[in-house]
């Protein structure tokens, strides 16, 4: 750190880019704008555990991680002692320890995320579900029967939307573009609120899952609502209805999740997060009936991906001149 100017100087600062799994970082910024100081590699598979992330990392003074693909506790950070700059998609994520940071002198930044793609791909759940999309055109691509399911209606169904921030105010305007019936409920919604994004104020949880024909959760994951969707919950839904999470995992619980569905108490489900992340290739949820799963894929579009890389590199040059921006504390 140069004393006068509060810029950083090394002849060569490594940096690292952490589960790449489609091999585009390279691609999608300019990385040329930081200059031969700085030396880029990406690693396109995960680093699932913690000896092989601190053996990956251990000449890097500047690593870029996935939203919560890869956690950083403050065992990770104790153990990387040259880690200077940790750079995340989006500007939150709960996987990173911050005060941990902090004490071993990392600056963690983050980048700008739209909240679009993860409602679009709420709704290509609920389709896929409601139209049983995936054992159709299966059937239809192997010798599987020429239609065998009947789907369910959207328009004049009442779908539940746990959480109306801004991702779940816009699954609510395309269910009432669909001429579904919206209804929301979160700890602290209030019928204003609600009416601004074209719902109803459901008067509980419980009374927005029994009466629901599709129920999606868009709530944060905090010490509330981990664990929000019990058993006791999933079995107030009507067997016919649907529960999509592209939130996070831990607001269902995946234990009950996996017996709901196994036993019919609810008509199906689709999830795009799950508690370990990749799903282990051996985890019940993979073969779980009724069961529509995607490897969280929410934010995964080249628009986003395009805003992350780009302002991971603006992080990476402000840090550089002694002026981060985006800072997480």
């Amino acid at each position: 750190m140069d004393e006068m100017t509060g810029a950083v100087v090394s002849a060569e600062l490594n940096c690292a880019v952490l589960d790449d799994y489609q091999d585009v970082a390279r691609s999608l910024a300019d990385w040329s704008r930081l200059g031969p100081g700085v030396a880029i590699r990406t690693y396109t598979e995960h680093l699932a555990t913690e000896d092989a992330l601190v053996d990956a990392l251990a000449d890097c003074e500047i690593v870029i991680i996935m939203r919560e693909r890869t956690p950083f506790p403050a065992a990770v950070f104790a153990r990387l002692p040259q880690l200077r700059l940790l750079i995340t998609s989006g500007m939150r994520n709960a996987a990173i320890d911050l005060a941990a940071a902090a004490r071993h002198g990392v600056t963690v930044c983050g980048t700008a995320s739209n909240s679009e793609p993860p409602a679009e791909l709420t709704w290509a759940l609920l389709l896929g579900l409601a139209r049983q999309i995936v054992p159709e055109a299966n059937a239809v691509r192997g010798s599987g029967p020429w239609q065998s399911t009947l789907g369910a209606d959207l328009h004049g169904r009442r779908l539940g939307l746990l959480g109306l921030g801004k991702i779940g105010a816009k699954v609510a305007r395309v269910g009432e573009a669909f001429g579904m019936e919206v209804t929301a409920w979160s700890e602290n919604l209030t019928t204003e609120r609600a009416a601004a994004a074209g719902a109803a104020l459901a008067p509980s949880k419980e009374h927005l899952l029994r009466t629901s024909d599709f129920v999606s959760v868009h709530l944060v994951l905090s010490a509330r609502t981990r664990g929000l969707i019990g058993e006791e919950e999933l079995r107030l839904m009507r067997p016919t209805a649907y529960l999509v999470n592209t939130s996070r995992a831990g607001i269902v619980e995946q234990d009950a999740l996996l017996r709901a569905l196994r036993e019919g108490w609810i008509a199906g489900a689709g999830a795009d997060v799950f508690t370990t992340e990749p799903l282990p290739p051996d985890d019940p949820l993979r073969t779980a009936p009724n069961f529509l799963a995607l490897p969280h894929l929410g934010y995964v579009t080249r628009r986003n991906y395009e805003g992350y890389f780009q302002e991971a590199v603006e992080d990476i040059e402000a840090y550089l001149k002694g002026n981060p921006v985006r800072t997480l504390t």
